[in-house]
C-alpha cells in the first residue's frame, strides 16, 4: 500500500506541474492580447497653470545659397548692410548689391517652461522674400525676441531643408515638397528665462485642456482623496485650484505627485470633423443617430466641346470658318435608400455608408444633412 500511495503521489505532483506549466504557458499566449483597464492620468488631461511654452520670432539672414537667394529685395539688402556694419565693413551708400546667395528668414521657435540659460531648442526658418531655396544655407547669428520684446535665445546655424527647387534656363523647374523652409535642431540657445510663477501664487491651479464639467470634479475628488479632504476644490468647468504650502521645491515635488495620480475621464462629447481640403472625416464613438432615412444620388454633367471646319466654295467669296459644335450630356446615378435605426453607432453608419458605396464627399454630405435633419446629436466641426 505505501508503494501504491507513493506512486499515486508522485502522479499527482507531476499532473500538477503539468497543468501549472500548460497553464502558465496560456497566460504567455493570451496575454499580448489581452487589454488592461487603466485610468488616465491627470497630466493626460491638463497642465498647471504656468507651466506652458512661449513663442519667440526673429528675423535674419540665411547666406551660402547657391544662386537662389532674394536677389534685389531692399530689405535684404538693407539687413546685409546691417550685418556688415557689425563686423566694421562700411558699403558706400550709391551702391546697391545683389545678393543672390543670401534670403531674408524668419526664425520661430518655442520656449519650454522653466528652460535655463545655456540650453538649446529647435527653431524654424522661413523665407520672406524672393528666394527660391534655402537649402545648404547658414543662418547667421539671429536674436529671438518674446512678447514682450526682451531677448530670450540666440540662433545661429546650418540649415536643413527637406523639400528641393531646381530650374532650368529655358525656364522648366522641379519642385519636390517646400525648398523655402527649413529647420535647425538645437540651433538656438537660451539666453533668458520665464518665471512660471506658480512658486508665489497663493494656491496652485490646475486647467484642463478642455472644459468638461464631470472630468474637472472627478480631478478635484482624486486630488482630495490623495491629500486629504478640502485641499482641492472646482473653479469653473476648466480649473481647480489646490492649497499647497510655499515653496518652489514642495510645490514642484507635490506638483508631480498630482500629475500621476489616476483619474476615469468621462467619454468625450459627439463629434463629426470633416476635412473639406483632404476629404478626411472623423467620427468618435459618442456619435448616436435617431431614426432616419436616407438617399444619395449624384448628377455628373458633361460638357464636350468639337471644332468643325467650314470651307467656302472653289473660287467662292466666302472665308474658312472655325464652328465649334457642343454636346452637353446629364447624368443621375441611382442609389438605394437606407434606414437607420435609433441609436444607430459608428459601425451602423460605416456599413450603410459602404453599402452604397459613397466617397468621402458623399458621406460629407450625408453627415450635414443628418444633423440639418436633427437626427444626428453631435457637434459637426468643418475644417
Amino acid at each position: 500500500m505505501d508503494i501504491f500511495s507513493s506512486e499515486r503521489s508522485l502522479i499527482g505532483k507531476l499532473f500538477h506541474r503539468t497543468m501549472l506549466g500548460l497553464f502558465l504557458s496560456f497566460i504567455a499566449l493570451v496575454m499580448p492580447f489581452m487589454t488592461v483597464a487603466k485610468a488616465d492620468r491627470i497630466k493626460d488631461l491638463g497642465y498647471f497653470q504656468g507651466m506652458r511654452s512661449n513663442q519667440l520670432t526673429g528675423y535674419g539672414i540665411v547666406t551660402g545659397l547657391a544662386g537662389t537667394g532674394d536677389s534685389s529685395l531692399q530689405y535684404t539688402i538693407a539687413a546685409m548692410t546691417a550685418l556688415s556694419a557689425r563686423f566694421g565693413l562700411s558699403m558706400p551708400s550709391n551702391v546697391s548689391p545683389t545678393l543672390q546667395d543670401a534670403a531674408a528668414v524668419i526664425i520661430t521657435a518655442d520656449l519650454p517652461p522653466f528652460a535655463k540659460p545655456g540650453q538649446t531648442i529647435d527653431i524654424t526658418v522661413s523665407a520672406l522674400g524672393r528666394a527660391r531655396s534655402i537649402r545648404g544655407g547658414a543662418l547667421m547669428i539671429t536674436p529671438l525676441y518674446g512678447a514682450d520684446g526682451q531677448i530670450y535665445a540666440m540662433a545661429q546655424g546650418n540649415l536643413e531643408v527637406g523639400g528641393l527647387g531646381i530650374s532650368g534656363r529655358d525656364g522648366s523647374n522641379l519642385t519636390v515638397n517646400i525648398p523655402t523652409a527649413g529647420r535647425i535642431p538645437s540651433g538656438a540657445t537660451v539666453e533668458r528665462s520665464v518665471d512660471p510663477g506658480f512658486a508665489s501664487a497663493p494656491y496652485l491651479q490646475f486647467n484642463l485642456s478642455e472644459a468638461d464639467l464631470t472630468n474637472v470634479q472627478r480631478v478635484a475628488t482624486a486630488i482630495n482623496n490623495a491629500l486629504g479632504p478640502g485641499r482641492a476644490h472646482v473653479l469653473d468647468g476648466v480649473s481647480v485650484a489646490i492649497t499647497a504650502p510655499e515653496g518652489a521645491e514642495v510645490r514642484t515635488v507635490l506638483m508631480g505627485e498630482i500629475e500621476n495620480l489616476p483619474v476615469d475621464r468621462t467619454d468625450a462629447r459627439a463629434r463629426v470633423t470633416i476635412n473639406a481640403r483632404t476629404g478626411t472625416i472623423v467620427i468618435n464613438g459618442a456619435v448616436r443617430i435617431s431614426p432616419a432615412a436616407i438617399t444619395h444620388g449624384r448628377l455628373t454633367v458633361r460638357v464636350d466641346e468639337n471644332y468643325g471646319v467650314s470651307q467656302p466654295n472653289a473660287f467662292g467669296q466666302g472665308q474658312t470658318a472655325v464652328t465649334p459644335n457642343s454636346t452637353i450630356t446629364a447624368e443621375q446615378t441611382r442609389s438605394p435608400m437606407f434606414h437607420l435605426q435609433n441609436g444607430a453607432n459608428l459601425t451602423d453608419i460605416v456599413k450603410a455608408v459602404n453599402a452604397i458605396g459613397a466617397t468621402p464627399g458623399d458621406l460629407a454630405a450625408i453627415l450635414e444633412g443628418l444633423k440639418q435633419a436633427g437626427a444626428m446629436n453631435a457637434d459637426l466641426i468643418i475644417l
